[in-house]
């Protein structure tokens, strides 16, 4: 039995989430308000909004908990050439915080392999959208020939990043913003990007499970440290991170 939140109600421990012999593992509780508040207690205990157009809003502590370490994005030979083409040449651009409302619109509108519609309502953009304008949520944006080709946003606390999605236009837009974000964040001494779920697709980056008590007691030290401050992007930060990469 999932915990059903009224406005001012505290979450109950993560512990409570349904377990792996249940319909739905990791799911925690439900209520019907999202606020940018709601969002940020959320993400201090390790707790995430997911659910579909029509449902209340879902709640989740999944158990493990897919996480991506800067340092350990999968960089092949050929992606590393793309990286220093992308450095070299004009035609191609990696953009912070250009515009977030238009990344988030982006990857809702993103197709996804057995998914029908998407989980990035109206609701959740204006939520998403409140944490940006104060500072806490933020985009990397890959841009070819004056066009957003690709992108990725997520919500900043301490020295954590929640990882929520990421879109492409062209072939690995969202896999060099993912290669900035990364570079940016290890270099302001980031451990770990937490990408919730485990998938596939995840794993071939480089993501890798780890147990949910584990990530909470990360997640408990990172995100009192200081914010980082300001956010951009910087291509010596890239380089340097492309050449250390095994």
């Amino acid at each position: 039995m999932i915990t059903w939140l009224d406005p001012h109600d505290p979450f109950p421990p993560v512990e409570r989430a349904l377990g792996p012999g249940s319909d739905a593992p990791g799911l925690l509780a439900a209520s019907r308000e999202l606020s940018a508040q709601r969002l940020l207690l959320a993400y201090r205990q390790g707790i995430f909004p997911w659910y579909a157009e029509g449902q209340p809003v879902l709640w989740w502590s999944t158990d493990p908990r897919m996480v991506l370490p800067p340092q350990a994005l999968r960089v092949s030979s050929t992606f590393r050439k793309t990286l220093k083409r992308v450095l070299r040449d004009p035609d191609w651009e990696v953009r912070v915080d250009d515009d977030f409302i238009a990344v988030m619109q982006a990857c809702a509108e993103t197709p996804r392999d057995g998914q029908h519609g998407t989980w990035i309502t109206e609701d959740i953009i204006a939520a998403y959208g409140a944490l940006h304008r104060n500072g806490l949520a933020h985009c990397v944006e890959t841009w070819y020939q004056g066009e957003r080709a690709g992108g990725l946003y997520g919500v900043a606390l301490g020295r954590m990043f929640y990882g929520e999605s990421m879109f492409a236009r062209r072939t690995d837009a969202s896999k060099i913003a993912l290669a900035a974000l990364c570079a940016f964040l290890g270099n302001h001494g980031v451990a770990m990007i937490d990408c919730q779920q485990e998938t596939d697709h995840l794993a071939s980056l480089g993501a890798s499970p780890i147990p949910r008590a584990e990530f909470a007691a990360h997640i408990r030290i990172a995100t009192r440290q200081p914010d980082i401050v300001p956010w951009g992007f910087d291509k010596t930060v890239l380089q340097r991170w492309t050449q250390a990469q095994p």
